[in-house]
């Protein structure tokens, strides 16, 4: 495992921090964090976390501050791990719901009259995030969660809005407190945000979060605005918070450090798409951008901008395909050979099968774990020594997943490692 993810049980800790005298967040129960405002009749809560059994462990620290009946739940987005909770804070009363207006991104959560890939879309986020993976051996942590944290009742708590925010946002005074809802497109361009001016606290969803941006996540999404995400950072610094009560990880505390924080986030994903848009502009394909466009390293190191979550070689393939489409400008990819007729030609050349064989085992020796896949594949996709480069593939996958630094990548392997195993027996 990467010495950097051995650190993750530590930072996820169980904990209710005390963001201001009436502010409290929930962090380490569930994959994102769940905020109580407490007012004078009443509280506010700021999203609901993905499972009714973290929401009930939640709810029970909560009740250990106050016994006031909750009277508003606000969403931030519309994604599962943050609206899954909700009917155990409504508590069995009626609290209004706001949510923002604009439609979100995830077709597991939108209703659509035009069918969507459900049944792959949860293979793979099952695959990204590790789900059944046993803890502390195989998953340790997702990248801006806790990898121990329970999953019954994800998805079950979900309860549909009672009024929705328009573009042009609300001030609002619910229970004595003052807030501003405003839209701020980002990681989903349903994104709203929860400004409390008295205690200079903004609650930012997951425009923000302790890791390099996911701009795009393996599981399948469609395109994330990569601009309209930057110039949300600007529109979050003007607030000037004190306090930055983030979707996933911790607050950031102190106006300077967040500042900060938000610059960088904003520069990272703004040099992404201006190398990626030059290297387009050359002529380089995207597998080619995808292996030489890196962060500079005063960003790259940061520990807000480490690869723990989104990963810079995902976002540079969705920023080409996102606005320039599938073709990478390189006429023999127009019109390539089916995957079984090309592996079929290759290992002719290669010498057969018994030699792309060797070769992946020889590369999987020497640790050279991507050329032992692809070599892997082609046997698979043939037929040919298909059991033994299975069994390869899946041991190769689990070495693989070692290195890695991406949980996303690195439970990604996992899973597909132990579905290969699985499938052999």
């Amino acid at each position: 495992m990467h010495a950097e993810l051995r650190k993750h049980p530590e930072y996820f800790q169980k904990e209710v921090v005390q963001l201001a005298d009436n502010v409290y967040q929930a962090f380490g129960f569930a994959a994102s964090n769940v905020y109580m405002i407490v007012g004078l009749d009443g509280v506010i809560i700021v999203d609901t976390t993905e499972t009714t059994t973290a929401a009930q462990n939640i709810l029970a620290e909560f009740r250990k501050i106050t016994d006031l009946p909750v009277k508003t739940i606000i969403l931030t987005h519309s994604h599962r791990d943050h609206v899954s909770g909700a009917s155990v804070f409504a508590e069995g009363g009626t609290p209004e719901i706001l949510a923002s207006a604009r439609s979100s991104e995830d077709p597991l959560i939108v209703a659509t009259k035009h069918p969507r890939a459900a049944k792959a879309m949860q293979a793979r986020t099952k695959r990204q995030f590790g789900i059944g993976l046993s803890y502390p051996d195989e998953i340790i942590g997702i990248g801006v969660g806790p990898g121990d944290r329970p999953l019954k009742g994800m998805g079950a708590g979900i309860l549909p809005p009672t009024r929705k925010i328009g573009d042009e946002g609300e001030t609002l005074t619910r229970c004595g407190i003052e807030l501003e809802l405003a839209i701020a497109p980002g990681e989903t361009p349903d994104h709203l945000v929860v400004w409390y001016p008295e205690k200079k606290v903004l609650f930012c969803g997951d425009n923000f979060y302790r890791s390099f941006p996911n701009l795009y996540a393996i599981r399948g999404t469609e395109y994330r605005d990569f601009d309209t995400w930057a110039d949300t950072m600007d529109q979050l610094m003007a607030f000037a918070p004190d306090v930055l009560a983030p979707g996933h990880t911790k607050a950031v505390m102190g106006a300077e450090r967040i500042n900060d924080v938000l610059t960088d986030y904003r520069d990272a994903i703004r040099y992404i798409t201006s190398e990626t848009r030059k290297g387009m502009d050359a002529g380089l394909t995207m597998d080619q951008l995808a292996k030489s466009v890196e962060l500079p390293s005063e960003l790259a190191e940061k520990p807000h901008l480490r690869e723990y979550y989104g990963r810079v070689a995902y976002a540079v393939r969705a920023y080409f395909v996102g606005t320039m489409g599938w073709f990478d400008g390189n006429p023999t990819s127009l019109n390539p050979l089916a995957p079984k007729e090309e592996a079929e030609r290759f290992i002719g050349l290669a010498g057969g099968g018994e030699a792309v064989l060797q070769a992946a085992r020889d590369a999987a020796e020497k640790g050279d774990f991507q050329w032992s896949l692809q070599l892997a594949d082609r046997l698979i996709s043939t037929g040919r020594h298909a059991e033994e480069a299975t069994a390869l593939k899946s041991e190769t996958l689990l070495e693989y997943a070692k290195i890695q630094i991406n949980c996303p990548t690195r439970h990604y392997y996992i899973q597909c490692a132990k579905e290969l195993s699985d499938a052999a027996d």
